[in-house]
């Protein structure tokens, strides 16, 4: 019997288990969409991080440290550097905004702010972003069900797709929230340890590192490895631009924000993760390299984490680490399902064709929407061939189009909605143009998506100074498509 398959198995029943359990808490779409607005600061970090610690963050990231090194530390640090704003900036004032509107997702907040259009463009560019990082997470699924079972990548896809349904049709994030508690707890212990214990295997720091001098043969690239900048300027860059602004304005976060029960548990909740992310973004960079050690010419940089827990750890602490490794891919596909789900029935359903909907029709046309996208992000990942492939589309498509209308909603009371729709499609032009003519290599230190977010700074600027507005006395009521 394969004790990894196994433990897999039972581990998946137990989170179904405890998420349909959970479902007795939810009476209404609002408790389904934002946990009744009642998440202290235990249960908003953990449900913060547990997402924010997906495939993206350890399979990919771990492939990324099995090519580039401890530089890797920047794909999951850039999204620490930009929650850490979010927790201290944006959150709060969003928090504040949501609590006294009854928002429950982003898209809800650019209606309020510019109007139904710019909540319709962006909640169909959001949801096709989101698919491409829902297949992301099942693609992870798929690599440690392959690597423990030798399971065909298409069924790992299936079996991971199918856990995470059931437990979030249940219960919505009441459900998700405590069941990412105990995922939380699983991921950082089993992740934490397989750190000393992979060294240990390699005989340390210091013969780990000759393991990789004589596998790469060369000392300047050896170096460059165990770099923190050994990427190089061009690729840090990339990374910062696409993800700080995306951790700072994502859809999915900001839901989770308005799950808080008030503006103090945001600003703790989301600066604890931030914290949580920072110190965790070595771990996958670590193992990278412990990988690349042992296993030099892995076909698939990807399948260097699960191949180092089977090759360097003792049976008991793989068995543990690959649960947990499981565990972060789940929690964070539990959350792009909630994004998904409300994409769609809030932002679109309620908004263009029922706007009378009642709760017990909203939380039932969610949990069908729900199931939906389960589906299709099962059918895409059984295209798309990577993880960080997949989660660079997501992340892209949130920097670009979500970045700058969000803050300048935020902060400027003369920006309307014509100046978003422009500055979205603008963005978005630009990034794809210079894709093209680039190769998706961009321009010096600027990659494509930072190309598309200055652009988009440019065209609200320019609104701004060629077609001004006067703001509305703060204490008034913002009109429809107007200003807050």
């Amino acid at each position: 019997m394969n004790i990894y398959l196994i433990a897999l198995l039972l581990y998946s029943i137990f989170l179904m288990a405890l998420g349909i359990v959970m479902s007795r808490r939810v009476k209404s779409s609002t408790d389904f969409l934002v946990a009744g607005r009642s998440l202290g600061t235990g249960r908003l970090f953990a449900t913060f991080l547990a997402a924010n610690i997906g495939a993206g963050s350890t399979v990919g990231a771990t492939g990324l440290g099995y090519r580039l090194g401890m530089s890797a530390w920047w794909w999951v640090g850039s999204a620490a550097i930009g929650s850490l704003l979010l927790s201290q900036f944006l959150g709060p004032k969003l928090w504040v905004i949501g609590k006294k509107n009854g928002l429950a997702t982003l898209q809800d907040f650019l209606e309020l702010r510019y109007g139904k259009a710019v909540k319709a463009v962006i909640a169909v560019l959001f949801w096709f972003g989101s698919l491409a990082i829902l297949a992301g997470q099942l693609i992870a699924i798929s690599w440690i069900l392959n690597t423990v079972a030798g399971i065909p990548k298409w069924q790992g896809c299936v079996i991971g797709g199918m856990v995470a349904i059931v437990y979030c049709v249940a219960g919505g994030m009441m459900s998700s929230s405590f069941v990412n508690m105990f995922e939380l707890a699983v991921t950082m212990s089993g992740l934490l340890l397989a750190v000393p214990f992979a060294l240990h295997a390699l005989g340390g720091w210091g013969h780990m590192r000759e393991l990789v001098l004589a596998n790469t043969g060369s000392a300047a690239r050896t170096e460059q490895l165990f770099s923190i900048t050994g990427a190089g300027a061009k690729q840090i860059a990339a990374w910062f631009a696409i993800l700080v602004p995306s951790f700072m304005v994502s859809p999915g976060l900001v839901q989770k924000v308005y799950g808080a029960g008030d503006e103090k548990t945001v600003r703790g909740g989301v600066v604890l993760n931030s914290l949580g992310q920072a110190l965790f973004a070595f771990v996958p960079a670590v193992l990278g390299l412990c990988a690349f050690a042992a296993l030099p010419h892995l076909s698939n940089a990807e399948l260097a984490l699960p191949e180092a827990m089977k090759t360097l750890l003792p049976r008991w602490l793989g068995v543990w680490t690959l649960a947990s490794i499981f565990s972060a891919e789940l929690s964070a596909t539990d959350a792009i399902l909630f994004m998904l789900s409300t994409s769609l029935a809030v932002d679109l359903y309620k908004t263009f064709l029922n706007p009378g909907v009642s709760q017990q029709r909203l939380l039932m046309v969610s949990r069908i929407i729900l199931i939906g996208a389960g589906i299709a992000g099962i059918l895409l990942a059984a295209i798309l061939p990577s993880i960080i492939a997949a989660v660079s589309i997501f992340y892209g498509l949130i920097a670009v189009s979500l970045f700058v209308p969000v803050l300048a909603g935020l902060y400027s009371r003369r920006v309307l909605s014509a100046a978003a729709l422009s500055s979205i499609f603008a963005a978005l032009a630009a990034t794809l143009v210079t894709m093209r003519l680039t190769h998706g290599v961009g321009f010096g230190v600027l990659s494509p998506q930072a190309i598309g977010i200055l652009t988009a700074a440019i065209v609200m600027v320019a609104f701004r100074v060629f077609a001004p507005v006067s703001p509305k006395p703060a204490d008034s009521p913002p009109a429809k498509g107007a200003v807050l």
